[in-house]
């Protein structure tokens, strides 16, 4: 915990409507006090020119430890979102072996702990080893501090499987996250399943792959009155049966990446594998289909489903190379970008769904700089012209699909608990 006076900036806080030019001054790790032109004695962090926002809150992050550490762990991956602009992350199970019982959340707790950089928040499996055959032991994990349940890179198989872990997540008054993909549809797919997949000769991902899982689980919601949240929403199709299920007052919310967003299945022509990912990228339409549902509030929040892979995994034939890409660096950039100084949304619009979206789908007491909230804060240079270079990324892994975009708007220093955990250097690093 720390003591911290921001000072100078335009505090922009979706969730107290403020949007003025203040200072915020934070004690013992919490924010104490938001107003003009305070004074103290505390280190000041001069945030002239600059947006002061809530520390931002990326709900779907793969942190790969246990098992893989060598294309990421909780220390790596904690820098690297703290590079973005983030300040606490929801990290996914489908690590080897699973965040499966209170031994593995707390595990992570503790790891996150000793980085020091960003709050991680451990998603618990549903399933027993993410088998979908017998559900995990869902009551352990809230103890151990679990926010929610997945079994993300896969979604649950059995439909009776599912209803029983809505339930028991209903009592537990926790959120199922769904990875939505039917595998015996997706089959041997390695893209979007159309006229680009035919051309190229690549086994293809329909939409309905996607989109028939989404309807179950819905119907499932409805059934059992559980919190269903889709991840990873890719297809027009989602988009509206998310709409629909909100139409009828169930417990329903949904994320979309920046890739689903931005990026389309035209851009496999060259094989790149940087573009294979899970969900695939979609059509044109898709893609506006997911930024039209972000705008009017069908698609509540953007992750970034940051993915991290080791370059033997990524760097081969298009077909046999690991699905995923990493963005945790990225992303601030992007949705800037193309969302907020491409006339999609304004800033005010967009800051929701990386703050008070995410909090509140995992429950936490983030997102917001009311007086007595965690003193966790991210500065962005709305205008701040940069080059996406994964060769300079935080991250163990450099398999981003947005390498030499042109960005405009960043984020150039991060606080966690009124300490400064990252800021950005006149040389852009």
């Amino acid at each position: 915990m720390a003591d911290l006076l921001i000072r100078g900036g335009t505090v922009l806080d979706p969730a107290q409507g403020l949007d003025a030019r203040l200072d915020v001054r934070i004690r013992d790790g919490r924010v104490a006090e938001v107003g003009g032109r305070l004074k103290g004695e505390e280190p000041v962090l001069d945030a002239s020119g600059l947006v002061v926002a809530p520390g931002l809150i990326d709900a779907h992050v793969h942190f790969r430890e246990p098992g893989d550490e060598d294309e990421e762990t909780i220390a790596s991956g904690s820098a690297a979102a703290a590079a973005g602009g983030f300040t606490s992350v929801a990290c996914m199970p489908n690590t080897e072996p699973a965040l499966d019982s209170e031994s593995a959340i707390s595990f992570v707790y503790l790891q996150a702990q000793k980085a020091g950089l960003c709050n991680v928040y451990p998603v618990g499996a549903v399933t027993k080893g993410r088998a979908g055959l017998e559900l995990a032991e869902m009551g352990g994990m809230v103890r151990g501090g679990a926010k929610a349940f997945s079994d993300d890179g896969d979604s649950v198989p059995s439909a009776g499987v599912l209803r029983r872990a809505m339930e028991y997540t209903r009592m537990l008054d926790r959120p199922i996250l769904e990875h939505c993909e039917d595998p015996s549809l997706v089959g041997e797919g390695v893209m979007h399943e159309g006229v680009v997949s035919t051309q190229l000769g690549l086994p293809g991902s329909p939409a309905e792959a996607e989109e028939m899982i989404v309807a179950r689980d819905v119907m499932l919601a409805a059934l059992t009155g559980a919190r269903l949240h889709i991840q990873h929403v890719s297809t027009a199709g989602s988009v509206e049966l998310v709409r629909r299920a909100k139409a009828q007052g169930l417990a329903v919310t949904a994320e979309v990446t920046p890739h689903h967003l931005f990026l389309i299945d035209e851009m496999v022509r060259g094989y790149d594998p940087s573009y294979k990912m899970a969900p695939p990228l979609r059509t044109a339409e898709d893609a506006a289909a997911c930024r039209a549902g972000l705008k009017d509030g069908t698609i509540d929040m953007i992750v970034s489903d940051h993915a991290p892979h080791s370059t033997e995994e990524k760097e081969v034939d298009f077909p046999a190379a690991a699905f995923g890409a990493i963005g945790l660096e990225s992303t601030v950039g992007m949705v800037l970008t193309e969302l907020v100084h491409a006339g999609h949304m304004t800033l005010a619009e967009l800051l929701p769904r990386l703050t008070t979206a995410p909090a509140g789908l995992l429950g936490i007491d983030r997102g917001a700089l009311r007086v007595g909230a965690a003193g966790d804060v991210t500065l962005l240079d709305p205008d701040r012209a940069w080059f996406i270079d994964p060769d300079a990324f935080r991250s163990k892994s450099r398999n981003c699909p947005f390498a030499g975009h042109r960005c405009r708007g960043r984020a150039v220093a991060t606080v966690l608990g009124g300490r400064v955990v990252f800021r950005l250097d006149e040389n852009g690093s």
